[in-house]
């Protein structure tokens, strides 16, 4: 079967760079299922765009549909035909409905009964046609954050669509959306390109547009954008700082990067190194440079759209541009320094945190009774101070100046306002460090190894988890936990970053203590709390799956270790040194085998619960019996001491003690008294198994 490339081309207005990166997925997932449904076989899909233009690619897609071979099951064949083989008005009517004759209904077997089936072939039709309702469809599918018409009301689109471009080969797919008819005519760069660029076919659709200053390739697109950057780099005594997200938003915004040097008066310089990098990035989408020393430079490196004949002309307004918005800034500096941040807790009555849950300053004060209580239950009375007064200025800095022009400044203001009125550098830190870690992709990556994400002080780490349980508590109090997709006080973010906080500088805080703590404080119920401990375990154990732990050993691990995070993790580390080790399975099967055998015995454990050590025993059946007694009172201080390690070890002493019970004793004796006392020994031994977890869950 012959194939071609097909082309799909949507020019537009310029499309919010922020929208592109997913809907390009969507229209490659999108199409490559359609194309599937419609039985048309093709090699691969693959989707370019530029802020102008969509461009779907279909390479090898077939020129014909796929033939439809269909069997459909009848009425029973003794229904079908007589004892003669002579067809009924029921076979005749059925291969009537399915437009096939009686001669070619065939018999098939379901289930040991005999039916008629009628094989239905139908013939796929030419693929060209196909795509003429195809293509339109797909484009009505496409939906973003933000939809708009410009003519049909009932068309909506990103921005206007002012072109289509399809070809199937040479060939023109015809068909029309919004008012526009496909065609093979492109557009070239909107300053330096031709307005109309005729494609012959799609083997020269590319280079057409490459010859017009469209790279449409977005990866061929970036290459020439991080060179651009990278020459410029070789001119200047410093280095670019290539912010990834930066990169990105840069990659969209143009179709021909052109990278350019601009720079802005020295005396900026003395505002906050993240106010200025904000400032050229959220409003103008600029790159900041370091000297070699490290030290912010009074320069930037700005993506242009267009390559100018005299490049200082695009520099120098885009200076003018940039000035104005540090002369906002250092306006904002001044204004807020004229008050002390602690003047500010005041100003926090007057902003509504959420309507059921009252203020910010509400919000502020509780978290700083919770925090205190975090520091008396971590016997960190030291820290109690420093951390009450963070919490008290946690929030300050949002009625600054700053912070309501750059809400992502939010912490990074508070400590540099709080630095600059003489308040302790750990409390000025935790302002900053208390919404870390900000992403879930920060937090901890391995023993001793910290990613940026989260807090280097504990001033900020308890303030941070003091925060996040308190959010958890009162939301959940209000009625606004997470159902489904929905989380818009992101409630998962909070616990996810709680358990990381603890993990990343190993708090030993018992999170459930800490709930009901906050509960007390916020006067919760008792149902909302089981439900709150219900989502904060789920989180953890998520977490601790993450980290590629066997779900059954995670809920073992919480199980043990309550709903301390810390705890979990390091009985987990424990557990997965010994997993695959012989005794660790035979331990399991052996705790299996004694959950059964009790499960089974029912009332024939005899008068006494208790072992009788007169009675007698077989060497095996005493080895268990002083294993066990040796192991009860060892077990109840390794889980008051945590020591997870001496628990592995003392198990594996246990496990071939255990196992050779059972290869030398038959628990149902004759005997009645024997049998109950193995009973109760079994018994004991589960008992023993359960201070331990369900070990016999892990069996598989």
């Amino acid at each position: 079967m012959s194939a071609n490339d097909l082309i799909l081309e949507i020019g537009t207005e310029e499309i919010p760079s922020r929208f592109i990166p997913s809907i390009m997925e969507t229209i490659k997932t999108t199409a490559a299922e359609d194309l599937s449904q419609l039985r048309v076989s093709f090699g691969g899909v693959s989707v370019c765009a530029t802020p102008r233009r969509l461009v779907l690619f279909v390479h090898n897609l077939a020129d014909k549909q796929e033939d439809l071979v269909a069997t459909f099951k009848g009425p029973a064949w003794a229904s079908a035909f007589d004892d003669s083989g002579n067809p009924t008005r029921a076979a005749a009517g059925f291969a009537k409905s399915k437009g096939v004759t009686v001669d070619e209904l065939e018999e098939i077997d379901v289930d040991g009964a005999r039916y008629v089936a009628a094989k239905v072939k139908e013939a796929g039709k030419p693929t060209a046609s196909l795509l003429q309702d195809f293509l339109p469809s797909l484009i009505g599918k496409l939906v973003f954050p933000k939809n708009m018409f410009w003519s049909d009301p009932s068309v909506r689109f990103a921005r206007p669509v002012r072109w289509l471009l399809a070809l199937f080969g040479e060939e023109v797919v015809p068909f029309t959306y919004g008012g526009v008819k496909s065609g093979r005519v492109s557009s070239g760069h909107r300053f330096m390109g031709d307005k109309s660029i005729k494609i012959k076919n799609t083997g020269d659709f590319l280079d057409k547009l490459y010859d017009n200053y469209v790279i449409l390739d977005q990866d061929k697109r970036r290459q020439k954008l991080l060179a651009g950057i990278a020459s410029l780099e070789n001119e200047q005594d410093g280095a670019v700082e290539l912010d990834s997200e930066l990169i990105e938003e840069n990659l969209y915004l143009v179709e021909y990067p052109v990278p350019f040097i601009g720079s802005f008066d020295e005396r900026f310089l003395e505002l906050p190194e993240e106010v200025l990098i904000t400032s050229m990035k959220k409003n103008q989408k600029y790159f900041a440079i370091r000297a070699k020393e490290g030290k912010l430079m009074n320069s930037f490196v700005g993506v242009a759209n267009n390559r100018a004949m005299d490049m200082r002309i695009i520099s120098e307004g885009n200076e003018r541009v940039l000035r104005a918005r540090l002369q906002d800034a250092a306006f904002f500096w001044e204004e807020d320094r004229k008050r002390a941040l602690a003047e500010n807790v005041e100003r926090l009555k007057s902003i509504v945190y959420q309507e059921k849950l009252g203020s910010v300053y509400d919000k502020v004060m509780k978290t700083q009774k919770l925090a205190k209580w975090l520091c008396d239950g971590l016997n960190m009375a030291e820290l109690s101070k420093l951390v009450e007064r963070a919490a008290f200025l946690s929030k300050a800095d949002l009625v600054t100046h700053m912070v309501y022009e750059f809400p992502e400044l939010q912490g990074v203001m508070g400590r540099e306002y709080a630095l600059l009125g003489g308040e302790d550098p750990r409390v000025a830190r935790a302002l900053y460090e208390q919404y870390l870690p900000k992403s879930s992709s920060d937090g901890l990556r391995a023993e001793g190894e910290r990613q940026d994400g989260i807090p280097s002080d504990d001033v900020g780490a308890i303030l941070g988890l003091a925060e996040r349980i308190h959010v958890i508590v009162t939301c959940h109090k209000a009625g606004l936990e997470p159902t489904g997709s929905q989380d818009p006080y992101a409630l998962r973010r909070a616990a996810r970053c709680v358990n990381e906080i603890i993990w990343g500088r190993k708090l030993d805080v018992n999170v459930e203590d800490a709930v009901r703590t906050s509960a007390v404080f916020n006067e919760v119920e008792t149902d909302v709390l089981e439900r709150i401990f219900s989502f904060i375990e789920q989180r953890l154990l998520m977490q601790l799956k993450e980290k590629d732990y066997e779900h059954d050993m995670v809920k073992l691990a919480i199980s043990v270790t309550g709903r301390r995070p810390l705890q979990a993790l390091r009985l987990m580390e424990a557990l997965s040194k010994v997993k695959d080790e012989p005794w660790f399975s035979d331990l399991v099967t052996s705790a299996v085998r004694v959950r059964n055998i009790l499960s089974k015995a029912g009332d024939v454990f005899g008068e006494s619960d208790t072992i009788d050590p007169n009675i007698p025993m077989k060497e095996t059946e005493r080895a268990l019996y002083d294993g066990v007694v040796k192991m009860e009172p060892e077990v109840e201080a390794i889980l008051k001491e945590n020591d997870w390690r001496k628990l592995t070890s003392s198990l594996a002493e246990l496990s071939p003690v255990v196992t050779g019970f059972f290869d030398n004793v038959m628990v149902m004796d004759q005997d009645e008294k024997i049998r109950a006392n193995r009973l109760n020994l079994l018994k004991q031994c589960n008992a023993l198994f359960e201070k331990v977890g369900n070990l016999g869950a892990l069996k598989t």
